[in-house]
C-alpha cells in the first residue's frame, strides 16, 4: 500500500481519537440534561453544519481537535446550563472523554489480541541447570513474578527491564499456590550458563493458553504498561533527560502511525502495529487529558474541586469568569506550546 494511504489512515484514525473523547463529554452531558451549544469534529471554517433541536453539529476542515461546547465558562440562568449543575455531574462530564479513550484503546488491544493462541507469562516452569536462585526459600517453579522492588509486573518483559534497573538485591513478589509470597532482599544478577553468549538470570517461563479472562486481562495489562510508559516518559521530561526534539504533536503522530504502515513487512502486519500504537495513544491522550493543568479536562477537575470547596466554606458562589481567565490562559500556553511542536514536526518531515 502506498504511503499516502497510510497518511490518510492515520489522520482519519487521530481524528475519531479526538471524535471519541469529544463523544463522551457529548454523551454524559446530554445524559444529564445538560444543554450543548454544538458538537464539532475539527476545527477552523465549517464544511457541513446541522442543527438539531438545540446542538449544533459540524464538520470542521481542520482534522486535528474538535469540541463539545456547553458554555462551561459563562454565567447564565439556564438551569440546564453546565456551571449550574451540581459539581459532581459537571466532574464527570468533563472525565467522560479521558474515560472513552481509555476504553477505546483497551478495546482495541481486546480485538488485537482475540485472535492470539496463548500470551507469554511471568510463570517460572523451569530454572536452567546451575541456577542458583531456585531454592526453598527462593523461587519455586510454578511461582509468578509479580513485583520487583514495589512494581508491578505487566508484561514478561518488565522482569528483566526492572531488574536491570536495581543494584543486584530485590525484594520480590511472586505468586504460589494464589497467595502472594515476599521475598526480601533476594539475590539476583545475571550468570553464564552453558551453550548461552550472554548472560541470563536462567529462568523459563511459561505461556498462558488464550482464553476470555485470559485475552481481558492481558489486554488490561497491556493498556497498565501503556500507562506507566507514560508516566515514565513524563517524569523523563520534568526531569529534562527529554528535549522538545522527542516530543511529537498531531503532525508527528501522524507521520509515525504512516511510516509504522509503510515498514510493515506485511499489509496485515501493517493494520495490526497502525491500531496497536492507536490504542497507546488513545491511552496517552486519556492519561494527558486528566493532568491538572488549565485548559485540559483535569484542570477544570481540579478547579472544579478548589471551587467546590471555597464555595462550600464561604456559602457564595464564584462567578464562573474567574476560572475563565485561568483556563484562558492556560489555553494560550497551550496552544503556543503546540505551535512549537508542530513546527519541530513539521521541520522533522523536510530534515529526515
Amino acid at each position: 500500500m502506498t504511503s499516502a494511504f497510510f497518511v490518510i489512515l492515520a489522520i482519519l484514525i487521530f481524528g475519531l481519537l479526538v471524535g471519541i473523547h469529544e463523544l463522551g463529554h457529548f454523551t454524559v452531558a446530554k445524559l444529564f440534561g445538560v444543554r450543548v451549544q454544538e458538537f464539532a469534529l475539527g476545527m477552523g471554517p465549517a464544511i457541513w453544519k446541522k442543527q438539531g433541536r438545540e446542538t449544533l453539529y459540524a464538520l470542521r476542515a481542520v482534522p486535528f481537535g474538535g469540541y463539545c461546547l456547553m458554555g462551561e465558562d459563562e454565567a447564565s440562568d439556564d438551569p440546564r446550563a453546565f456551571p449550574n449543575q451540581a459539581a459532581w455531574k459537571r466532574a464527570l462530564i468533563l472525565f467522560a472523554g479521558a474515560f472513552m479513550n481509555f476504553l477505546m484503546g483497551l478495546l482495541i488491544v481486546l480485538i488485537l489480541y482475540s485472535g492470539a493462541y496463548g500470551f507469554r507469562s511471568t510463570e517460572i516452569v523451569d530454572f536452567m541447570p546451575g541456577c542458583p536462585y531456585e531454592s526453598d526459600e527462593g523461587l519455586h517453579k510454578g511461582d509468578r513474578i509479580w513485583k520487583v522492588d514495589g512494581k508491578r509486573i505487566y508484561m514478561q518483559f518488565d522482569v528483566d527491564d526492572f531488574l536491570a534497573q536495581g543494584d543486584g538485591v530485590y525484594d520480590l513478589v511472586v505468586l504460589r499456590d494464589g497467595k502472594k509470597v515476599t521475598l526480601k532482599d533476594f539475590t539476583m544478577v545475571p550468570l553464564e550458563y552453558e551453550g548461552y553468549s550472554r548472560k541470563m538470570y536462567g529462568l523459563y517461563y511459561g505461556y498462558d493458553l488464550a482464553s476470555p479472562g485470559v485475552i481481558v486481562r492481558n489486554a488490561w495489562d497491556t493498556c497498565m504498561e501503556f500507562g506507566r510508559w507514560i508516566f515514565m516518559g513524563l517524569s523523563e521530561m520534568i526531569h529534562g533527560r527529554v528535549s522538545m526534539e522527542d516530543v511529537s504533536g498531531p503532525v508527528g503522530i501522524v507521520d509515525i502511525m504512516a511510516e509504522t504502515g509503510e515498514t510493515a513487512e506485511t499489509t496485515g502486519d501493517a493494520f495490526y502495529n497502525i491500531f496497536y500504537l492507536t490504542a497507546f495513544i488513545a491511552v496517552n491522550l486519556s492519561i494527558m487529558n486528566l493532568l491538572p493543568l488549565p485548559a485540559l479536562d483535569g484542570g477544570r477537575i481540579f478547579l472544579l474541586l478548589v471551587t467546590w470547596l471555597i464555595e462550600s466554606v464561604t456559602r457564595r458562589k464564584l462567578n464562573p469568569k474567574y476560572e475563565a481567565y485561568i483556563h484562558a490562559a492556560g489555553m494560550v500556553l497551550l496552544l503556543g506550546l503546540m505551535a512549537v511542536i508542530m513546527f519541530h514536526d513539521i521541520l522533522r518531515l523536510f530534515t529526515k
